[in-house]
């Protein structure tokens, strides 16, 4: 494993940062969903020289036979074919993954660890890459803390086709980290410098769920309010209507995280607000939200790892959250007009008394 000193804490977004060179041992990785964000890490690693496979959906399978995954956008064009294409884990036992990456949407990351979880061996880690609150528990809690990586991506990308992505924005470098201090800081080191080595700008991050914690912030004020209006960052910002909303949602969070014992690195919503609208929204302005295209699209929304979890965490400590939780019922309103539920079949909006949501069926899989 490369060694390396610890990366240094980073609470300002940099515009455009560049990969820095770095000399890495090729590693058998398993991307587990080739939607926007699987498809660039596993067309870049491959590209980079690892041994690359994905799992993916039984439909996108055909649809991509010769393994060939295209990525464009502000980072170039790069063209890559997989070592392997799988729609079930099966074929797959036996090999000795160094590193398995989850890309795929928070709602089904119960059902993608299960599904991979008999291929983590002794020295394999599983990194989550996925938006909003839970994820890591959630596979934490299925192979072990010591398996299991957290990263925090605030790079946005948007899926063109099975098996193409375009990079549209960045605003600082993914960052890469064990949030309990279980997996040895050289080996944290060496994941990410696989990734930054393969062009997606990435570090190691002794901080990472204060890091997480800043994109959640970002993404609960204006993912499910860009894609409910239909407009970008940027036109959220400029109207008195919408800021007055997206600071209501970061106060709420602010207060959750107190009550939670959250770690995050401002003191105060008014400290963040200032950060926010100074240094994340510019960069950013001219961007929608990954939610935007997955209503365009008639897909199922993560509105649950994102508002919906500050209000069950609200609930957990007896409190309430009603801004994030309109906002959630909202999503899940659209959602349901989206997709074609006819009334009373979308997902409720109810929580239980200890925060946890209604148990639902998802009649689109």
């Amino acid at each position: 494993m490369i060694k390396g000193k610890p990366a240094p804490e980073v609470t300002t977004l940099l515009p455009y940062p560049e990969p820095i060179p770095a000399k890495v041992f090729s590693m058998n990785i398993l991307i587990v969903g080739l939607g926007a964000l699987g498809t660039v890490h596993a067309g870049l690693l491959k590209q980079a020289g690892h041994r690359v496979q994905a799992l993916i959906k039984g439909p996108h399978r055909d649809t991509l036979r010769d393994r060939t995954v295209r990525v464009t956008g502000i980072w170039g064009d790069h063209e890559a074919v997989l070592d392997g294409l799988h729609s079930a884990s099966g074929p797959l036992q036996g090999e000795a993954f160094d590193l398995i990456i989850l890309t795929v949407k928070s709602y089904d990351t119960a059902a993608a660890i299960a599904q991979v979880s008999p291929l983590v061996g002794n020295d394999t880690l599983v990194l989550v890459a996925q938006n909003g609150y839970g994820n890591y528990e959630t596979v934490a809690a299925a192979v072990g803390r010591a398996h299991t990586l957290l990263s925090r991506v605030i790079f946005g990308a948007k899926r063109l086709a099975p098996g193409r992505a375009e990079v549209t924005v960045i605003a600082d470098a993914t960052r890469i980290g064990q949030p309990d201090r279980a997996v040895a800081w050289e080996r944290i080191q060496a994941v990410a410098e696989a990734v930054n080595g393969a062009g997606i700008p990435a570090a190691a991050a002794e901080n990472i769920t204060a890091l997480l914690w800043d994109k959640i912030l970002y993404n609960c004020a204006l993912n499910p309010l860009g894609a409910l209006l239909e407009c970008t960052y940027g036109q959220l910002a400029e109207r008195a209507a919408t800021r007055r909303l997206m600071e209501a949602i970061i106060g709420e969070i602010f207060l959750t995280a107190a009550a939670q014992a959250i770690p995050l690195h401002w003191q105060t919503a008014d400290d963040y607000l200032h950060h926010f609208y100074s240094r994340l929204v510019p960069p950013t302005a001219g961007h929608y939200p990954s939610m935007y295209y997955d209503l365009k699209a008639g897909k199922r929304l993560e509105i649950d790892a994102l508002n919906g979890a500050i209000v069950r965490l609200a609930k957990q400590q007896g409190r309430a959250a009603p801004v994030n939780e309109a906002v959630t019922c909202l999503m899940k309103a659209k959602e349901g007009l989206s997709i074609g539920h006819p009334p009373g079949v979308e997902r409720p909006c109810e929580f239980q008394n200890d925060g946890s949501p209604p148990v639902w069926k998802d009649l689109t899989d």
